[in-house]
């Protein structure tokens, strides 16, 4: 498709989601996944009303394996940032419910909502542990700073050991060789595992295909091996400087557990107002990740990731055709993925001490 017949398409299909917009309350392309539409009170951010989606019940959740590490995840993960988003006693429900109806992936970091979020994870988890994988990131690129900062999640948390440690936003084409070189993160990683700290490592980052591949080489030189590597997988990137394109086929070919985030692209995509919650979500599903992690800020939006992944078939070739095409002008910049264009998602970059030191607030 050229670019004036993307645009063609782009305007046509935009032009019909204003026009559905008038008859339903929520966006286009959800229709034939989307029962029990009813009215409420949106919650924060705006996202699906509670029971606006219906969540199968007797329904087992799918389980995917995790690289070669041989666990297996649930095919949905709960995101720890949105966490901190909601009131306590609706952050514990969320956690609580999720988990009921089979989620076991949980993802956190040491700098969510300056701590909170693991917090209010450590307390959710209280009596369940043993029914979660456990994931939580770290910022430092120090072995000491990531030393003390895992020392604080694992207080926060109320755990003494997470079953997935990762290095948070590798962004910089500077971080492989920082994380790797004399006294870098890794060693604290390594460190860690050897503790019973963490069964698995692995690395996170939203802003390049290219720094991810710098840091799986950089590792490769060190004789060192992920067992996951997380990062966007989405209908848009698909079409813009593209991790699937790029990173994805190298973790399969190495067996290393691919995490998928940013489905909607922290709801950045839905704003197109071309492609439903649904339809991202079950497009990244699609796709061979062994877990697709969303954020969950209401139980609105948690019903709508459950119903997708207890519903869920994969998209055919010709569905992820046309999905593509329809989104093609609009993903061309990469205007719906500031992750990789801006800034506003670079959290250490934000507050650079966090690579330093173990002061989140």
């Amino acid at each position: 498709m050229n670019p004036d017949e993307s645009r063609r398409a782009f305007l046509k299909v935009a032009g019909a989601a204003v026009a559905l917009a008038a008859c339903t309350r929520r966006g286009a392309g959800g229709a034939t996944l989307m029962q029990g539409a009813s009215p409420g009170k949106d919650p924060i951010g705006g996202g699906p009303a509670p029971d606006e989606f219906l969540v199968p019940a007797g329904v087992p959740m799918p389980m995917r394996r995790l690289g070669r590490t041989g666990a297996e995840v649930s095919c949905i993960g709960l995101g720890g940032f949105h966490l901190g988003v909601p009131s306590d006693k609706d952050a514990m429900r969320i956690v609580h419910e999720a988990m009921d109806r089979g989620v076991t992936f949980l993802d956190n970091s040491w700098d969510y909502n300056g701590g909170e979020s693991e917090l209010r994870m450590g307390r959710a988890l209280q009596g369940r542990r043993d029914k979660a994988f456990l994931m939580t990131k770290l910022d430092g690129r120090t072995a000491e700073a990531a030393t003390r900062q895992l020392d604080q999640s694992l207080r926060r948390l109320r755990t003494d050991h997470v079953d997935l440690l990762q290095i948070h936003e590798v962004i910089r084409p500077t971080d492989p060789a920082r994380v790797f070189g004399p006294g870098g993160a890794i060693e604290a990683f390594i460190r860690a595992r050897e503790a019973g700290k963490t069964r698995f490592i692995g690395f996170t980052g939203h802003k390049s295909p290219a720094i991810h591949l710098s840091m799986l080489d950089e590792a490769r030189k060190h004789a060192f091996r992920f067992d996951t590597v997380q990062m966007p997988l989405n209908v848009m990137d698909a079409q813009y400087d593209s991790f699937q394109k790029l990173v994805l086929p190298v973790l399969q070919r190495d067996h290393i557990g691919i995490l998928g985030m940013k489905p909607m692209g922290s709801g950045v995509i839905l704003e197109s107002g071309i492609v439903s919650g649904v339809e991202c979500l079950r497009y990244a599903l699609s796709l061979p990740a062994s877990v697709v992690i969303t954020g969950v800020d209401s139980i609105g939006v948690l019903q709508q990731a459950l119903h997708t992944a207890l519903t869920f078939e994969p998209m055919t070739d010709a569905e992820k055709v046309g999905l593509l095409a329809r989104l093609a002008y609009a993903a061309r910049r990469g205007k719906y993925e500031q992750y990789k264009t801006t800034g506003r998602f670079d959290t250490t970059a934000q507050h650079p001490q966090w690579l330093e030191t173990a002061q989140a607030k």
